[in-house]
């Protein structure tokens, strides 16, 4: 196996006919289509493709390709910011009638996320305090499906919530 830093410098994209030494920057938009037919085949995923920066970009891949390798992992996505993040990740996995257990001191976004506009899509949010930890379980509901901790300088909280969470998961 690699080392980290050789994966890291060598996990890169398919070299162009230009045999460049590193990847180039792709400061385009959008991409190209041989015809209609490669077209709605690449928006309906029937064929992976590059369609629109937002969506997809051969420098964001060649990142979260880097990343996931050096983590270990399938595979990753990147985001312009922390709240693009955790707002795709609550969109992925909650849906209407779920709950969230989090900690209190969450970032502000996220705070007005779960106040202001996940209760439109019938999501609660139940808050516990640091200091109260070692109760959340009684915060836990049959419909919870998120544990949101932000990170904390306090080491307790964290392996107080990890060693929960393991053992809930071995029931």
């Amino acid at each position: 196996m690699e080392n980290f830093e050789t994966s890291a410098i060598r996990t890169q994209t398919e070299r162009t006919q230009f045999d460049e030494h590193s990847t180039p920057l792709y400061l385009t938009s959008s991409f190209i289509f041989q015809d209609a037919e490669d077209m709605r085949a690449s928006f309906a995923e029937e064929k992976p493709k590059n369609l629109y920066s937002r969506f997809s970009n051969p420098n964001v891949s060649e990142f979260t390709e880097k990343i996931a390798k050096m983590e270990g992992a399938e595979a990753g996505y990147a985001f312009a910011t922390g709240m693009a993040a955790i707002y795709s990740t609550f969109a992925a996995l909650l849906s209407a009638g779920d709950h969230i257990v989090s900690c209190q001191s969450v970032f502000g976004s996220t705070h007005t996320l779960f106040t202001k506009y996940f209760p439109k899509w019938n999501i609660e949010t139940t808050y516990f305090k640091a200091e109260d930890a070692e109760n959340v379980e009684q915060y836990i509901k049959p419909n919870t499906k998120i544990l949101y901790l932000k990170p904390l300088p306090i080491l307790r909280l964290k392996f107080l919530i990890l060693s929960f969470w393991a053992d809930s998961q071995e029931t």
